[in-house]
């Protein structure tokens, strides 16, 4: 008799993560709808750095995205006025306003406190990863479904996640974040409010493990569909363009 419960534990253990493995794209794009929904679009954000409860600095940028993994970062601050990021794919450049050669960079290359350049320029899971469903979890008031990660490009700024979603919508409420050494570097969690009278994630909070005194928090102002020129995605054609008025 034991035998034959542990077979049919086994069994539907088993049909359990086939089901799973099997939801978790849906989950993703479900999920990546509150930060875009896939169309070009036109990103306003600010990226603050607090030490203690004490705003330190703050910066301004413009996120333009398209599909295909393309993304050109603006930065509006005056320290930062005229510089871009751009990606294509896998690949990162930096173009300074006073050079003629972009500079290759990568996904974790940071901004500002913990804000690396993946996390302003991609704001994507369904493209980069696969995964599972391993298990339920309650945080802050949502019963949350718990998926692991993996990536599936060489160049995303982490390798692993661990997702915490909303069982019934599959808001996302907290990510643990791992880098190529295999140890969490820091976790985010997510805010939602309504904007362009959408539901959608209108902040995260980065948190590193390490310098716990600080913490880093990207802020979603405006996301509305926005055509950029395929020109804006050249880097060579990208450095001889101010984008005045961008």
């Amino acid at each position: 008799m034991c035998r034959y419960l542990l077979v049919a534990l086994w069994l539907a253990a088993s049909t359990l993560s086939a089901v799973a493995a099997e939801d978790v794209p849906a989950l993703l794009k479900k999920a990546d709808g509150y930060r875009l929904d896939g169309r070009a679009a036109r990103v306003e954000n600010t990226v603050e750095l607090y030490r203690g409860e004490v705003l330190d600095k703050v910066r301004k940028y413009t996120v333009y995205v398209k599909p295909g993994r393309r993304s050109l970062v603006l930065m509006k601050s005056p320290l930062e006025i005229g510089q871009k990021v751009l990606m294509l794919g896998d690949q990162f450049w930096l173009l300074m306003p006073d050079s003629q050669r972009p500079l290759r960079i990568t996904a974790s290359q940071k901004l500002l406190g913990e804000a690396a350049t993946g996390d302003v320029a991609s704001m994507t899971w369904s493209d980069d990863y696969v995964g599972q469903i391993v298990g339920e979890e309650d945080l802050r008031g949502h019963r949350c479904l718990r998926l692991e990660l993996a990536a599936t490009r060489p160049a995303v700024t982490y390798v692993r996640i661990d997702l915490y979603l909303d069982k019934i919508t599959a808001l996302p409420i907290k990510a643990d974040l791992y880098v190529n050494s295999g140890k969490r570097a820091k976790e985010a969690w997510y805010e939602a409010g309504v904007l362009e009278g959408k539901t959608r994630i209108v902040a995260m909070t980065l948190q590193d493990d390490i310098q716990t005194g600080r913490r880093t928090v990207i802020r979603y102002h405006s996301i509305e569909p926005r055509e950029a020129p395929d020109e804006f995605f050249n880097p060579a054609a990208l450095v001889r363009n101010a984008l005045a008025g961008w």
